[in-house]
């Protein structure tokens, strides 16, 4: 068993997805089972007496005890036994102040001299959020927000932040902490991907949540981090989360760079690659070219000549066909060895596939401020498929949807629903677009059909050959309300 996966209503166990694995000798609650910390009883602190407290008391009794016994020297010792008391009760009270001031300062120092953005948060309302939803029997929390995206954007306004160190001030380039004190929606963007994971991480009773996302700057800019939190055991504990956030903007700016440098470089290396093998195949071809046009020449000619000589002619004839044998041998020839390996075929989860896929589009999202909600249910049977295949199928319908999104207001959503339906897995990629215009549909997965200028028309068309290649089918819903919605289905294995 992992953290990484949970249960669903039906018992089975759901995946949740994060870009940060979690370690697996935690053990979950399963879905359908009230958390932990929506029973958990609020906390109540035993009284302990303390010097001060001893010593007030012990002051109190002995005055007492002075006015009944009123006789002169009595009264003078018990009255100089109050008075010690008492002092011994106030030299305790200041040790006391003197401990919790330096415990309060050294909180304050945890807290503000780490070196590391921190982040005091109150996330009441999502807890109270996610205790009614499961009184109310809804356990799978993941495919309750990926159907109503409005309500978790509505819970993300809710979240507070109360207090951010020093640190997180200089990290996002603010003026000071009010500029980041608030609701947690002015920092997360749509295009976030992990509040409905930490939805999923309360539903679910986690001890502890972490990921990757990008939060906003007060300039605008994006910052990339990596964050995590311990959850809370109670509701209570949900009025202070500390979140600790890691940037790694210039990190992950310097490994774009390098995998641009290596796309580059590998470009160049397929341009030289192609540059050579087009002379080779133009030399292969030109030779068997010329030589059919020249027997067909001299075909011609003998059938011209006032005397035809009908069989010099059917002799030229057959060396062209054979000339054009052989240029059918080089392309065949050409293309084995430019075609790629044989694909890996095996059983697939296609709803881990899906979550894959998000993550790889996470770039697009951001930069069409779009934000992907995937509904995979449980106990989806497996597909035999390529697994890099269908991340490309699934990432070309996503970004296809975002794309397509990029001239309307925000929210831009993409939805992605996984279904078993009788013996197939169904996948329907939705966005809230203009749609595909009618004069389109007839060729849309035909190779060079684009209805985008910048367009080459080959994505979707290399989503079907993906998927007819595994019995599998791609198709456009004509009967979408909305936008543009795919379905592709795929044999599951029984």
């Amino acid at each position: 068993m992992t953290t990484d996966e949970t249960t669903g209503a039906t018992g089975v166990r759901k995946q949740v997805f994060t870009l940060w694995p979690t370690p697996g000798d935690v053990d979950p609650t399963p879905g359908d089972i009230m958390p932990a910390w929506m029973s958990a009883r609020r906390e109540r602190r035993r009284f302990i007496p303390t010097a001060a407290d001893l010593g007030m008391t012990t002051a109190l009794l002995l005055a007492l005890i002075g006015a009944v016994l009123s006789t002169s020297l009595v009264a003078l010792s018990l009255w100089l036994a109050t008075i010690a008391a008492l002092g011994l009760a106030l030299a305790a009270s200041l040790l006391r102040r003197r401990r919790e001031d330096g415990e309060a300062a050294w909180r304050e120092a945890l807290f503000e001299r780490p070196g590391i953005s921190l982040w005091r948060e109150d996330w009441t309302a999502v807890g109270e959020a996610i205790l009614k939803l499961k009184r109310e029997g809804v356990h799978d929390i993941e495919a309750h927000f990926a159907a109503r995206p409005d309500e978790a954007r509505a819970l993300r306004r809710r979240v507070i932040v109360k207090d951010v160190n020093a640190f997180t001030v200089q990290t996002m380039g603010a003026r000071s902490k009010a500029d980041l004190v608030g609701t947690l929606d002015r920092i997360l963007p749509d295009s976030d991907q992990t509040f409905d994971q930490w939805l999923i991480a309360f539903g679910r009773g986690d001890a502890f949540y972490r990921s990757e996302t990008h939060i906003v700057r007060p300039d605008g800019s994006h910052l990339d981090c990596l964050f995590t939190a311990a959850l809370p055991t109670s509701l209570d504990g949900f009025r202070d989360i500390l979140v600790a956030a890691l940037d790694v903007t210039e990190y992950k700016a310097l490994q774009a760079r390098l995998v641009a440098a290596q796309t580059e470089a590998a470009r160049a290396s397929r341009i030289s690659t192609v540059g050579a093998l087009t002379a080779s195949i133009t030399h292969e071809i030109n030779t068997p070219l010329a030589s059919i046009l020249a027997n067909v020449q001299a075909s011609l000619r003998w059938m011209r000549r006032d005397a035809p000589n009908y069989p010099e002619a059917e002799r030229a004839i057959e060396r062209a066909v054979a000339d054009a044998s052989r240029t059918q041998e080089v392309v065949a020839r050409t293309r084995d060895f430019l075609s790629a390996s044989p694909p890996d075929i095996q059983p697939l989860d296609i709803a881990e596939t899906a979550r894959i896929a998000t993550v790889l589009i996470d770039r697009e999202l951001r930069l069409h401020d779009a934000a992907v909600h995937l509904d995979a249910a449980t106990d989806l049977p497996k597909v035999m498929a390529d697994s890099i295949q269908m991340q490309q199928v699934l990432v070309n319908l996503m970004i296809n949807g975002v794309q397509a999104m990029k001239s309307q207001r925000a929210p831009r959503d993409v939805r992605v629903f996984v279904r078993a339906v009788d013996d197939v897995v169904r996948i329907s990629v939705s966005d809230c677009g203009p749609g595909v215009e009618a004069a389109v549909r007839p060729r849309l997965f035909e190779p060079f059909s684009s209805s985008r200028s910048d367009g080459m028309g080959m994505g979707l068309a290399i989503c079907r050959t993906s998927v007819e290649a595994v019995g599998g089918r791609i198709w456009l819903d004509e009967k979408a309300a909305i936008g543009a919605t795919f379905h592709v289905s795929l044999p599951a294995i029984s």
